[in-house]
């Protein structure tokens, strides 16, 4: 048991690290927002979970691959880590002011790094990368939505979908400057966090499509 869990550990990348880290931070976001629905325990795991591995999946299909959750237990364990990390810590998640977009915005850009490695890994161009890295960042949340029967956070708010296309431009910037992997993937991940932060507090947007008769 212990040389499987030692094994384990050393097999992962940095880039794994970043998908479990961001495994938990959108399973958290989407537990959190599930909790104001006032659903069950096994609901609110169900929302996490596919908020976490929604847009992964989608994205692995797509690119002709075997979905990442179905290789390794881990992303399970760390959608049920989220869901006792919200149940123990409800009280004190409710008093802090934007909580879901704080988790969100991290779950954001941390999977934005994943779907951009991972498609530039199978060899795949630039315009593909955008939207492959776009669709992890953002399908998952869309998900979320719907179950919870609320309209889809890239139909409303503040740069969602565009802080995902900017952050592969600053990821390429960054490689082709020739900085260390490490550097370039934790820069974009934190460059798209904050864009996200920025564009929601001065509300920044694209033109709303009116129907006007």
């Amino acid at each position: 048991m212990i040389d499987t869990f030692i094994d384990f550990w050393s097999s992962i990348s940095f880039v794994d690290i970043i998908e479990f880290l961001g495994t938990c931070a959108f399973a958290i976001s989407g537990i959190r927002m599930a909790s104001a629905k006032s659903v069950d325990w096994f609901g609110a795991f169900v929302v996490g979970f596919v908020t976490a591995t929604g847009g992964g999946t989608l994205r692995d299909l797509l690119l002709s691959e075997t979905p990442f959750w179905m290789l390794s237990s881990v992303y399970i364990w760390c959608t049920v880590l989220a869901l006792f990390s919200v149940i123990m810590f409800s009280k004190q998640l409710v008093r802090l002011n934007n909580t879901f977009l704080w988790f969100d915005s991290i779950g954001l850009g941390l999977f934005v790094v994943v779907g951009t490695e991972k498609t530039i890994a199978l060899g795949y161009p630039f315009w593909v990368v955008i939207i492959m890295a776009t669709i992890t960042g953002v399908v998952g949340g869309m998900i979320r939505d719907i179950l919870i029967n609320e309209i889809p956070a890239i139909f409303r708010q503040e740069w969602y979908a565009l802080a995902c296309i900017f952050g592969v431009f600053i990821y390429y910037f960054l490689d082709f400057l020739g900085l260390d992997d490490v550097i370039v993937q934790v820069s974009t991940a934190i460059a798209v966090f904050v864009i996200r932060l920025i564009a929601t507090h001065y509300r920044l947007g694209l033109p709303t499509l009116k129907n006007e008769v």
